[in-house]
């Protein structure tokens, strides 16, 4: 009798064995199967990405720095050296672009950048006395409306245009 069980038991478990193996077996799939390769967004991807900066900012008068990566958090701190550094991106948003054309010539991408990202100094502290300064200020106003000292900046192209 206990021969009879253990063949029968034997069997059941080859069976079993047989069926799963039947059922793992067209179940293998390939990696990429997994992968939903259909836009979700709506969005074309046009392989580009806007322009985004870091700040890299002077500690006081030590040989410190600290880096941001938003201009609330400089303005914050009062930071008033920084400079702006390219973190990512390959085009300008139609915002930099706009900010650029205001400055017309006489402020890069990066030189707006850098001056937003400041307080108490330059054109935030300043009157606007050229053209020149009147057309960075321009691209400021552009390119950083949130600043802090944004009102400051208004009143100096208003005097300077009299």
């Amino acid at each position: 009798m206990i021969t009879v069980r253990r063949a029968l038991a034997a069997g059941v478990v080859a069976a079993a064995a047989i069926g799963l193996v039947g059922c793992t077996t067209g179940a293998e799939s390939d990696p990429g199967d997994s992968l939903d390769t259909t836009a979700t967004s709506g969005v074309p991807v046009s392989g580009t990405a806007p322009i985004v900066f870091a700040f890299v900012c002077d500690v006081g008068t030590s040989d410190r720095s600290e880096t941001y990566t938003t201009y609330s958090a400089v303005w914050d701190d009062e930071r008033t050296d920084c400079r702006a550094q390219r973190i990512t991106g390959t085009e300008m948003s139609t915002q930099q672009r706009s900010a650029v054309d205001a400055a017309e010539g006489d402020a890069t991408l990066e030189e707006l950048a850098t001056t937003c990202a400041v307080r108490g100094t330059g054109p935030w502290a300043a009157s606007v006395d050229s053209s020149a300064e009147a057309h960075v200020a321009a691209g400021l106003l552009e390119y950083c409306p949130g600043h802090p000292e944004t009102e400051h900046l208004r009143d100096a192209i208003a005097a300077w245009r009299g």
